[in-house]
C-alpha cells in the first residue's frame, strides 16, 4: 500500500483561487478540502497537514485571519500555513512574511507553488522534531537518572510553588523526608551496583504509596522527599506509615537477601514555626535527624498532634512526637 496522501485545507471566500489550486495540486496527489473563512475554521488545522489561506488585498482583515491560524499552530500541533495573495497586494504579502509565514503571489508558477508547499512540510517536520527533543530534554532535566524520581532542583522549585499556593489559599501542605538506615554498609559490603538496586526499589515503593498529585524526589544520596499538597499531618502520617512498612517488608538486593529500614521525618503547614518553605524543609529535616538519633527505623513528627489520630495502627516504637 502507498503512503497516505497529504491533506490540505484551502480557505477561500471567493472559491476562484481554490479552483485553480485544485487544478495545480491534484496531480501532485494532495487531497484538498475547500472551506470559506469562518470563526471555527482554525480549529480544523489539527486535521490536515497544511493550511492554504487565500487572501485578498485588505491587509488588516486578512492578517487577523492569519494570526488566528497561528494561534492554534505550534510544532507538533495544528498544521503549517501557506498564504496565497494577489500579486498587487504587496503590502499584505510583506506583512505575512514578517509574521514568519510562507507566501505565494497569484498568479503563481505551479512548480514554485509545489516547492513552497514541500518546504512548509519540511520546516514543520524540523520544528516538530526540535520541539519534541526540547520537551524530552526538559523532562530529563528534572529527573534523577537512577531512580527516575524528580531531582533535587525540581523538588526545590515545587516546594516554593506549593508553599506559596498553600499560603495563598490557607491550605495544608506536608513534607516527608526519608533516609535509609545504614545504607553506607550496603555499598561497602555488597558494592554500589547493589546499592543502586536498593535505591530503585525504594523509589518504586514511594511511588506506589503516594497520589499522582504528590511530588516524590530523590533529595540526595539515600535520602528522599515527598511533598504532599493539600494534606494535613494525619494524612501525611498515613503515607509515612505505608512507606515505612513497605521498605521494611520488601526483600531487596540481588536475590532479595537484603532487608532495609528507613527513618522518616514529617512536618506540616500551617504551623506557628513554619512560615516559609525553608522552615518546612528545616523542621522535617530536624524530625528526620531526631529519628536517626533515637534509634532509626521510626517516624518522628516535628509538630505534635493528638495521638489517637496520628498513630493509630503503628507499632509503639514506630512513631515519636516532639
Amino acid at each position: 500500500m502507498g503512503e497516505k496522501p497529504f491533506a490540505l485545507l484551502v480557505v477561500d471566500d471567493s472559491r476562484s483561487t481554490a479552483a485553480k489550486l485544485v487544478q495545480s495540486l491534484t496531480p501532485e496527489g494532495f487531497v484538498l478540502r475547500v472551506v470559506p473563512p469562518a470563526p471555527s475554521v482554525p480549529g480544523l488545522a489539527s486535521e490536515v497537514d497544511l493550511v492554504i489561506l487565500c487572501l485578498g488585498p485588505e491587509t488588516p482583515a486578512d492578517l487577523s485571519l492569519v494570526r488566528r491560524f497561528m494561534d492554534v499552530e505550534a510544532p507538533g500541533r495544528g498544521a503549517p500555513v501557506l498564504v496565497v495573495a494577489p500579486q498587487e497586494a504587496r503590502a499584505t504579502r510583506l506583512e505575512v512574511l514578517r509574521l514568519g509565514v510562507e507566501v505565494v503571489a497569484e498568479p503563481w508558477d505551479t512548480e514554485e507553488l509545489r516547492a513552497r508547499i514541500h518546504r512548509c512540510f519540511s520546516n514543520h517536520h524540523t520544528l516538530s522534531t526540535l520541539a519534541a527533543q526540547v520537551m524530552e530534554l526538559q523532562h530529563l532535566s528534572v529527573l534523577d537518572g537512577l531512580t527516575q524520581l524528580h531531582n533535587h532542583r525540581y523538588f526545590q522549585e515545587r516546594l516554593r510553588e506549593e508553599f506559596r499556593r498553600a499560603q495563598r489559599y490557607d491550605d495544608a501542605l506536608c513534607l516527608i523526608l526519608l533516609d535509609l538506615d545504614f545504607f553506607k554498609e550496603v555499598n561497602d559490603r555488597h558494592g554500589h551496583p547493589v546499592g543502586d538496586t536498593v535505591l530503585v526499589e525504594v523509589a518504586r515503593i514511594l511511588q506506589q504509596n503516594v497520589r499522582e498529585t504528590d511530588i516524590v524526589a530523590r533529595y540526595g544520596g539515600e535520602e528522599f522527599a515527598v511533598l504532599l499538597p493539600r494534606t494535613h499531618l494525619a494524612g501525611a502520617i498515613t503515607v509515612a506509615e505505608r512507606v515505612w512498612k513497605g521498605v521494611a517488608s520488601q526483600p531487596m538486593g540481588e536475590g532479595g537477601t537484603l532487608r532495609m529500614t528507613a527513618s522518616l521525618g514529617v512536618s506540616g503547614f500551617p504551623h506557628r514555626t513554619v512560615l516559609s518553605p525553608e522552615q518546612l524543609l528545616l523542621t522535617a529535616d530536624e524530625a528526620l535527624y531526631r529519628a536517626k538519633r533515637e534509634g532509626r527505623n521510626r517516624v518522628c513528627l516535628h509538630s505534635p498532634i493528638p495521638l489517637h489520630s496520628a498513630s493509630r495502627g503503628w507499632e509503639s516504637k514506630g512513631v515519636d512526637e516532639k
